[in-house]
């Protein structure tokens, strides 16, 4: 794994902030040892959710977007870490794996492409490198019968992590065919033309290579489906969406319905679970909204969803603590570990 680095548990306790008197995340969490031969030893281990981190905002300019997505990672971990271990979330079935590091293929990228359109076409070509190595890490994941749980980084991610879980899933035996069902709460469809691989396309190149059977999208805004994606939608019998419009403005089904749906939708198989923040009312994302759900519904719907389906993945994508216009929001990142926090409970209850 080139680019993959790996955590110690030195590295944890360094983000870990130690108080007498209580137990954090950190102190609890399960980490692989150096020089282990670490397929085999995640295996063997008793962790049933396993953490990593995909910052990079490459898919996010490739779509001519805003970049600053690789920023969320380090927010979120470092908020994690630091929440309590307690009855309600111990830490001991989670093992925090590490985060990807393409720093040196954008370095080559920013200093070397030399108009907008020359690095759009770069990081579309990268993303080639981006894609198999977060599959070929997903798989290895998925096969020893763990569920991932992962931070963006770009939507762009769901091609790569479909692909990776379903064959590791098909690996493990767990189904009979290398394909699972998706769930997408997002603004967006993302399920643009295959024109070259950015973050609006995740699913449709998931789809078109085998591996993403039905999928479904919930609060998706009106506004911002093209009308290409929206025939080839209502021409597929395995693609199925709820609208934020459906929902909030003319009532036709309340949240929880729209999310019941999605899961009844799509109970046939393995589904993953993907959050896209920039659904979320006002949470720095790439592409943030001034009209969207709160965050109170998001983590109904990570809970609902992890409740009623069998979840293959977790994927919460697009959120950033510093956008590359300048804009910040530190609370980015506890949000999102308010969501895997809420994920891991509900699998975890007796």
């Amino acid at each position: 794994m080139k680019h993959f680095k790996f955590y110690s548990k030195e590295d944890i306790l360094s983000m870990t902030r130690v108080r007498r008197f209580e137990t954090r995340m950190g102190e609890r969490v399960k980490f692989l040892k150096p020089n282990s031969e670490w397929p085999e030893v995640l295996k063997e281990s008793a962790a049933k959710f396993v953490i990593l981190g995909i910052p990079e905002d490459f898919g996010v300019k490739a779509n001519y977007g805003v970049g600053g997505t690789e920023t969320a990672w380090l927010s979120f971990i470092t908020s994690f870490l630091n929440t309590q271990s307690n009855d309600f979330l111990t830490g001991e079935n989670t093992l925090i794996l590490g985060h990807f590091d393409f720093g040196d293929i954008k370095f080559l990228i920013e200093n070397n492409a030399y108009n907008p359109e020359e690095k759009i076409n770069a990081y579309r070509h990268a993303l080639n490198i981006v894609d198999e190595e977060v599959e070929n890490l997903l798989k290895v994941i998925a096969s020893a019968k763990k569920i991932p749980i992962i931070i963006g980084g770009g939507h762009n991610n769901a091609y790569p992590i479909i692909k990776g879980v379903a064959k590791g899933l098909h690996k493990a035996e767990m189904i009979p065919l290398s394909q699972i069902n998706c769930i997408n709460l997002d603004a967006h469809a993302d399920y643009s033309v295959a024109e070259g691989r950015h973050s609006g396309n995740g699913f449709r190149y998931a789809e078109e290579d085998g591996y993403l059977g039905k999928y479904c999208m919930v609060a998706l805004h009106e506004n911002y489906i093209s009308q290409n994606v929206l025939m080839d939608i209502h021409n597929n019998p395995f693609i199925d969406y709820i609208s934020y419009e459906e929902i909030f403005i003319h009532e036709r089904k309340n949240f929880i319905q729209a999310v019941a749906h999605a899961t009844g939708f799509t109970e046939d198989s393995y589904t993953g679970i993907e959050i896209d923040l920039d659904c979320i009312e006002n949470v720095l994302s790439s592409a943030i909204t001034p009209s969207g759900i709160t965050p109170l519904q998001a983590r109904k719907f990570v809970t609902f969803t992890a409740q009623d389906s069998k979840p293959a993945y977790l994927h919460i994508s697009e959120g950033a603590t510093q956008l590359a216009d300048g804009r910040k929001d530190e609370t980015t990142g506890k949000l999102i570990s308010y969501l895997v926090s809420d994920f891991i409970k509900e699998l975890t209850q007796d």
